[in-house]
């Protein structure tokens, strides 16, 4: 391989690192993807994902592949004793407020296909498998990568930036130095992935068995897939757990037989729930599991990666094009230390309904979530919404409980198109303002404001707006939290919101300041791009 500088070098090709290297790429940049393993994995692992990730892969060009490939929970994930009770009722039908469905199941191996493909489609995006990093070195200017292959026993390349997608056992983790606070909660669980054979209803689609005799999960495993987990019990080993003839012994109990299911995958994994302290030092980064692993029950271990990535991916484009100094990937890692640490809380949270093995407990249990009305509002400790910590937001203006939360995606109308927000504004920051006129018609220091930090400013309501609310979401949720402005980073997280027109250049000022502070590298990507391609 030719040894070129390349604007990043990313370590690992799962999901976490595909979507990277498919941000990157859509943005201009050029981009090389180490993956250890010479083939894809070929079996399942993460089956769920909700629909801030459905935006993410809509923003990535994907939507019609990921919808192809994925399958929308029509119900409930239900949590149920073993007298068949429930103790936790959580809607996952509908759509959700990013304008997908709220929960989603697939099959790992189908959707890394979706984007393995497309990165492997773009000029600029280099996917090299069966490359193992074997050292990593931050000289200051650039970053040193040696690998091995299957062609030569060492090979060199440099990247501006290296980001660590490497999972849990991450080796860019440990080039970075960094520590991993644990919680300690941890146990193990019997993985089985089937292709059922037969016609049957699965309903709810998902549901978690709470019975202390045996914790099972029982959910889709994505369009014409099944997975069954089951908890290890103290009398048993994880060798005695992970046989094939186990496998099919439990399954007995769920009317699953060879007869009438095909068994694609078992394995017995131990989960964590800790997190990395820093997720960048230099020019390395870190992101996906190799920043931080939690239990399985809310399904967000591979949400939260992607989370990673839609929250690098524009930081790190603005700093390769000069825009902004190394110091804004600091942000990266203040930002979403804090809010993974929500998907980590609720995980535990629900973890800890289920991994109980003590009769008395379980029954405790059962009462306090029956009284509870099944409730998740009033039955589970986590409720608040995941909210960043301190970064590019607007600390001090503004109405604080927006600031650094999921903004949604309602569908609009723009001249004669009608769509989703996303797919008729283009990628990048938005300054959203309420009116019934174009944003050219208001303040001019609004729109001064706006130009300096390269952000348009689109009005959104009825009457003659820029963009026109025909299903009245978009009204509905500036009066419920009674804004007439809210400046949307390219990641779709809040800056800041405003409640009168008259702030806005204020709010503009805080954004500059945190994207332009630090001083912009010696070496930027030159910009060759069109300005509305930019974050």
């Amino acid at each position: 391989m030719r040894d070129t500088v390349h604007d990043v070098v990313i370590v690992g090709a799962g999901p976490v690192g595909l979507a990277l290297g498919r941000m990157l790429g859509l943005r201009g940049h050029e981009v090389l993807l180490l993956e250890r393993w010479p083939e894809a994995y070929p079996l399942p692992r993460a089956v769920h994902f909700d629909d801030e990730i459905g935006r993410i892969f809509q923003n990535m060009g994907l939507a019609e592949e990921i919808r192809a490939v994925s399958q929308p929970v029509p119900d409930h994930y239900e949590w149920r004793n073993a007298a068949g009770q429930a103790l936790v009722r959580i809607d996952w039908s509908g759509t959700g407020p990013s304008g997908w469905p709220t929960a989603n199941f697939f099959c790992q191996p189908e959707l890394e296909n979706v984007l393995s493909d497309a990165v492997e489609g773009m000029d600029n995006v280099t996917l090299l498998r069966g490359a193992e990093v074997v050292d990593v070195v931050d000289t200051g200017d650039v970053v040193e990568v040696s690998f091995t292959g299957a062609l030569a026993k060492r090979q060199r390349v440099h990247g501006r930036f290296v980001v660590g997608c490497d999972g849990a056992n991450s080796f860019v983790r440990e080039r970075l130095g960094t520590t991993m606070p644990d919680h300690g909660f941890f146990y193990d669980w019997l993985i089985v992935d089937t292709i059922p054979l037969d016609e049957r209803e699965w309903s709810p689609m998902n549901w978690q068995l709470c019975d202390p005799a045996r914790p099972t999960t029982v959910v889709s495993g994505g369009p014409g897939r099944r997975r069954w987990e089951f908890m290890r019990r103290p009398e048993e080993t994880r060798e005695e757990l992970d046989t094939e003839e186990k496998a099919w012994e439990l399954l007995k109990a769920w009317d699953r037989t060879p007869d009438n299911t095909r068994l694609e995958r078992h394995a017995v994994y131990t989960f964590a729930a800790r997190w990395a302290e820093r997720w960048n030092r230099g020019r390395l980064v870190i992101a996906g599991d190799a920043a931080h692993q939690m239990p399985p029950f809310a399904g967000q271990g591979m949400c939260s990666g992607l989370r990673d990535v839609a929250n690098l991916s524009w930081k790190l484009d603005r700093v390769l094009r000069g825009r902004s100094g190394i110091g804004l990937l600091d942000t990266y890692t203040a930002e979403r230390r804090v809010h993974v640490q929500h998907a980590i809380a609720m995980s535990i949270a629900l973890g800890k309904v289920i991994c109980v093995l003590d009769e008395d407990q379980a029954a405790a249990r059962d009462a306090r979530m029956i009284d509870g009305g099944a409730d998740p509002a009033r039955v589970l400790p986590v409720s608040e919404q995941p909210i960043l910590g301190p970064g590019v937001t607007a600390e001090d203006i503004g109405v604080p409980a927006l600031r650094g939360t999921l903004a949604p995606q309602y569908p609009v109308r723009r001249a004669a198109r009608r769509g989703p927000l996303d797919e008729l504004t283009g990628y990048g920051p938005l300054l959203l303002a309420t009116g019934d006129r174009a944003a050219a018609e208001l303040d001019p220091a609004a729109h001064q404001a706006c130009e300096q930090a390269r952000v348009p400013m689109l009005t959104v309501g009825t009457g003659t707006p820029d963009l026109v609310d025909e299903s009245g979401e978009w009204s509905h949720w500036f009066g419920t939290h009674g804004i007439a402005a809210v400046l949307v980073r390219p990641d779709h997280y809040i800056t800041g919101a405003v409640t009168e027109h008259g702030t806005i250049p204020a709010l503009l000022a805080r954004y500059r300041a945190a994207v332009d502070g630090g001083s912009p590298p010696a070496n930027p990507t030159v910009d060759h791009r069109s300005p509305a391609t930019s974050a």
